[in-house]
């Protein structure tokens, strides 16, 4: 993934992708098959890959554009309020007949968490609308997940191409990835359970040279390990993660995928567009929530400045 936007600039990031609310019980363990537990608290607050990450990159330090869908009931509006609100531009955000996106999300004393995703307006985003592409032509990087039909996915992913825009994926939640969207993409991001599930390979480095026969560029997360990249023809890197105690791990992913894209986009070179996303990442696992966790340029910067 390579950009030539200066640092000096605020670059334009676009992202293609899921907007849900997510519905958060706090336990301290997940309930058995059968079993019922008492939590210790609940919030509703806004996520979805794509929203999450479309945040992310605006507090970090982009202008940031979302492409996606909510429905037309009282879910979508505060969703659509709360994009704006975080900075994220909202007029390819489309608007449906019928309920928007929920996730139901279980997050443990130790910051684990389970998901159980309901699409509702996400899964009739199956393409472009007239104006996305222009949108797209228009940015620094391109961010898609998978929580979209597949074939809107790849049809984002083509005008990305189309447009030479770098494309970032993040295969999650994870399944199997057509031919036709691989070809697209320029940067894939999986976590090291999503590499393993794509590829076949537990280990990680294994798993990297494998995703890098089919795409240019990868990165794995590996959560308190850190994260490792790598590109055809060069060397790995690892860049290991910040010691910190985590309280909710929801959306560490998506933070350090939206600092990382700023980062290159940026000019920033991969090591260094690295440990900028994991600080980034370190930041948001220790607050609650998903898109509410995620840290501001500011509070990177200042991480970073520590050492």
């Amino acid at each position: 993934m390579t950009s030539t936007t200066s640092p000096a600039v605020r670059p334009r990031i676009a992202v293609f992708g899921s907007v849900n609310t997510d519905l958060v019980a706090y336990v301290e363990a997940a309930p058995g098959r059968g079993e019922t537990v008492t939590g210790t608290s609940f919030a509703q607050v806004p996520g979805g890959k794509g929203a999450n990450q479309a945040v992310a990159a605006a507090r970090a330090g982009a202008d940031t554009a979302f492409l996606g869908a909510v429905g037309d009931d009282a879910f979508g509006t505060q969703l659509r309020t709360n994009l704006v609100e975080c900075g994220v531009e909202v007029s390819r955000l489309r608007t449906v007949a019928g309920a928007s996106g929920v996730a139901h999300i279980v997050v443990e004393a130790d910051g684990a968490n389970s998901i159980i995703v309901v699409p509702g307006a996400n899964g009739e985003v199956t393409g472009l609308l007239d104006g996305d592409a222009a949108l797209i032509e228009g940015s620094a990087a391109l961010l898609l997940q998978l929580e979209l039909p597949m074939e809107g996915v790849v049809a984002a992913a083509r005008a990305g191409r189309a447009a030479g825009v770098p494309t970032v994926l993040t295969p999650a939640p994870a399944r199997e990835l057509p031919a036709e969207l691989l070809e697209a993409v320029d940067l894939l991001v999986p976590n090291q359970h999503e590499a393993a599930a794509i590829t076949g390979e537990t280990d990680p480095r294994e798993a990297l040279a494998a995703l890098l026969r089919t795409v240019p560029e990868a990165i794995i997360t590996l959560g308190e390990d850190g994260s490792l990249y790598g590109a055809r023809g060069e060397e790995p890197v690892h860049v290991p993660a910040r010691r910190v105690v985590p309280v909710d791990t929801t959306a560490a992913g998506d933070t350090f995928c939206g600092a990382f894209a700023v980062a290159r986009a940026e000019g920033r070179g991969p090591e260094d567009a690295l440990r900028f996303a994991a600080a980034a990442a370190a930041l948001s696992v220790q607050r609650h929530g998903a898109a509410p966790s995620m840290p501001e340029r500011a509070e990177i910067e200042e991480l970073l400045a520590e050492g």
